[in-house]
């Protein structure tokens, strides 16, 4: 999906809505933190690692929508760590960052399998231009430009922030329109609490998981009162939001 940023900026977002998500990996930390700013200022959630085994254990947590990654590792060459990365996630694509500029290092980078290449010294916005292109083409980014969601009679409209069901107007607080919004990018399927906290409230949100139960209960009393019920319970498991049953 793409919208377009108070900045005027076009942001890249997941299906799901969700911001893109980056990993870094380079020792230098200089370098990891001068990437990680601009990235975030785009609007994406990053995460860094210094060496090729703490780059392996960020992206099974962390599951990137694409890959930074230094050919000089201190514990493992770039081409080793990529081997590993892509055991993980097959098909994000990575972009090569090093100080070497030899044709042949090049050459065995991208046939190793990254997807594209950027020597020391570089430029930031050079970064950002090739991973929003990386990003693009992997389809890790949903380019749909419809911002009105639809499940059965349930419409939101992600530009002015409008709710209606079967034509009367609801009226949302910011969080809850969020929650909703959520499970309707995601319609028919099972959402678990720690999905929707990492969605809706992010990582570093310090409550507890019951947070999502009372918000899932003022929804339901703005959603499904008096109608027949379109968020459902799977025990166990998590919520879902589907059409009512006529």
């Amino acid at each position: 999906m793409t919208t377009t940023s108070p900045q005027g900026r076009t942001e890249l977002l997941r299906p799901d809505g969700s911001p893109v998500r980056v990993l870094v990996v380079d020792d230098e930390l200089s370098i990891t933190e001068l990437l990680s700013m601009a990235l975030r200022y785009e609007g994406w959630r990053i995460r860094s690692a210094g060496d090729g085994q703490g780059a392996v254990r960020a992206a099974r947590e962390f599951r990137p929508d694409a890959v930074v990654l230094d050919l000089m590792l201190p514990d493992m060459d770039g081409l080793s760590a990529l081997g590993r990365l892509r055991r993980e996630l097959p098909d994000v694509p990575v972009l090569f960052l090093t100080a070497k500029d030899a044709a042949e290092d090049r050459i065995a980078g991208l046939t190793a399998g990254g997807d594209d290449y950027v020597t020391k010294p570089f430029g930031v916005e050079d970064v950002v231009a090739r991973l929003r292109g990386l990003i693009r083409r992997s389809g890790a980014a949903d380019r749909r430009s419809d911002a009105v969601l639809v499940v059965g009679d349930l419409t939101l409209d992600e530009d002015s922030h409008e709710v209606s069901r079967g034509g009367t107007d609801i009226h949302l607080t910011a969080t809850e329109f969020e929650l909703l919004r959520f499970l309707m990018r995601n319609p028919r399927r099972v959402l678990s609490k720690v999905q929707i906290l990492d969605r809706v409230w992010s990582y570093d949100f310090g409550g507890q998981a019951n947070v999502v139960e009372l918000y899932i209960s003022y929804l339901r009393r703005k959603i499904d009162a008096g109608r027949e019920p379109m968020i459902h319970t799977r025990r166990g498991a998590g919520y879902l939001i589907k059409p009512a049953v006529a």
